[in-house]
């Protein structure tokens, strides 16, 4: 795990128009599972207390984009992606062509710290997305991190005014695990393949700690069973540790389906004094190996699956999406691959700082 606290400077700090918002509005989970039948297998819930309008892209290599925050960092996307989106304005899960995924999941207890204008930055936005269009692996991805010593830094959602406080999980095809969180101004990295499960608080070495209680690692507790951070994180480490091999990729990603599913959050009233409870919106599973990337809605549960290798990434090519807010329904909704059901029309535009102070002016205006 790496630790880097950024450096106390007077002066060269961005002033950031945020409005604070509500904790505990949104639950995740991730699992990976290494080992099914020569793939890896990762799968991921979606909790939230509101929909997220998600849709799906598939984003070419050769797209020129920046950091959301000064510009002061550009890239042209080296690799081609397929992403989820929230509002279609952030990247909150995907995979690219050569078998690096993410997941961005909620974690309160994000500090990214002040804005040094000295050092990189990424919005919250691009965050994801930037991982997506330049690295192959967990260890490059990493790798830069360290070196670079990035800042994320915090979008208030200009229509609710939330400011989502996340933390990061990559994936890849061998395996490779990683956990980024940034507490108290630091940035906290724990990598390696053993990182396979990520829900949300408490900050990550805490919830490693408490998986210590459970008698399944040597504790006294029984396996739990509520709907909270630390009970989903046991519950997943738990299963998916004790998944048969699977004969085909079907029963592979049917098993991860069955341990994400037991970490999901149902439809439920509000308990008293938590008015937005989180309940499981969507779910993902995609296999690195193969580039599969599959899709279930719970309002609208379709299962849908894009094959990467039916792309064209090739620079130039078209941004496509799949509006999945008309095109998914129980009845005369779409199932099964989608690939050939994008269209094209539109491109996908990253929330920015601007973007946000912007609006925060018109608001003050009015």
């Amino acid at each position: 795990m790496v630790s880097r606290r950024p450096p106390r400077r007077r002066g060269d700090r961005l002033a950031l128009p945020l409005v604070q918002g509500a904790e505990g509005i949104a639950m995740c989970t991730r699992v990976v599972w290494p080992d099914a039948a020569g793939s890896v297998l990762v799968g991921r819930n979606m909790d939230y207390h509101r929909d997220l309008d998600t849709n799906l892209w598939k984003l070419p290599r050769g797209i020129r984009r920046n950091d959301g925050v000064t510009g002061q960092l550009s890239w042209q996307a080296r690799y081609g992606s397929v992403v989820a989106t929230a509002f279609d304005m952030i990247s909150v899960d995907g995979i690219n062509e050569v078998g690096l995924a993410g997941h961005v999941l909620w974690l309160s207890e994000s500090v990214y710290g002040a804005v040094d204008e000295s050092r990189p930055a990424l919005s919250q936005a691009v965050w994801l997305q930037y991982f997506l269009d330049n690295f192959e692996t967990v260890a490059e991805s990493v790798s830069w991190m360290e070196s670079t010593a990035v800042q994320v830094v915090q979008l208030a959602d200009p229509a609710s005014g939330e400011v989502p406080a996340i933390h990061l999980a990559l994936d890849d095809a061998h395996g490779d695990s990683a956990v980024i969180e940034y507490i108290d101004g630091a940035v906290e990295i724990h990598h390696g393949p053993e990182y396979r499960v990520l829900t949300n608080s408490p900050k990550y070495d805490e919830q490693l700690a408490l998986l210590e209680q459970i008698d399944a690692w040597g504790g006294d507790k029984p396996l739990p069973g509520t709907t909270a951070a630390p009970d989903r994180f046991a519950r997943a480490a738990y299963y998916v540790d004790r998944l048969p091999p699977p004969v085909t990729q079907l029963e592979a990603i049917a098993s991860m389906l069955s341990v994400i599913r037991n970490a999901a959050q149902p439809f439920r009233i509000p308990d008293p004094g938590k008015p937005d409870a989180s309940q499981t919106i969507w779910q993902v599973v995609a296999d690195l190996t193969t580039k599969r990337y599959v899709f279930e809605s719970t309002t609208r549960p379709n299962i849908v699956w894009v094959d990467l290798e039916d792309f064209d990434f090739s620079a130039g090519s078209p941004e496509l999406v799949l509006d999945l807010g008309s095109k998914l329904a129980v009845e005369g909704g779409i199932a099964g691959n989608v690939s050939a059901r994008f269209e094209e029309g539109r491109s996908l535009r990253f929330l920015t700082l601007a973007d946000v102070t912007e609006h925060a002016a018109g608001v003050e205006r009015s």
